[in-house]
């Protein structure tokens, strides 16, 4: 027998998330950049999650933030793909383009290139969009610090499926 996918650690969240969106009546997008779809990956390892799981969006280059969630160019010239502007816009996208009642949007460096002095190698950040919501802008910055890149990407993973938690 084949072992799961991804670590169980990632597995155990997926499930509680597929479980009580869906015990909520809630569907989930996501706008995934440095995850590549693993977010989306770990909800679909989930028996049920078609009745969660509405769309996920990939967007890893600048193009495809702009042309796919109608990201400002504006918001990537002034604050750069990794930031909270732009996962702000990256999430209100993906609402924007789905029937989800929630979005999640992810954007980092997971390295081992790319990192700046203001932007290190394991910065990533994210966003949560709740439809017809009147609160504030929900979004956070994480620093992974010292991981391998798939590290970076197993943790921006988990804190992801932990914002999807109703």
């Amino acid at each position: 027998m084949m072992q799961a996918l991804l670590p169980q650690e990632i597995d155990a969240l997926a499930r509680r998330v597929v479980e009580e969106n869906a015990a909520a009546g809630r569907t989930i997008a996501l706008a995934e950049s440095c995850t590549g779809g693993l977010v989306a990956a770990a909800l679909t390892e989930i028996p049920g999650s078609s009745a969660v799981l509405d769309r996920g969006f990939v967007t890893y280059s600048n193009e495809s933030k702009i042309e796919m969630l109608g990201v400002s160019s504006d918001i990537i010239e002034t604050f750069g793909a990794v930031s909270i502007a732009c996962v702000w816009a990256m999430a209100n996208g993906a609402l924007k383009n789905s029937n989800a009642d929630i979005a999640v949007a992810i954007s980092g460096v997971a390295g081992p290139d790319g990192g700046t002095e203001k932007k290190p190698v394991g910065t990533v950040v994210f966003a949560r969009a709740i439809r017809n919501s009147t609160g504030e802008p929900e979004g956070e910055l994480k620093y992974f610090d010292g991981g391998s890149r798939a590290e970076v990407r197993l943790q921006a993973t988990l804190c992801a499926l932990e914002l999807l938690l109703p």
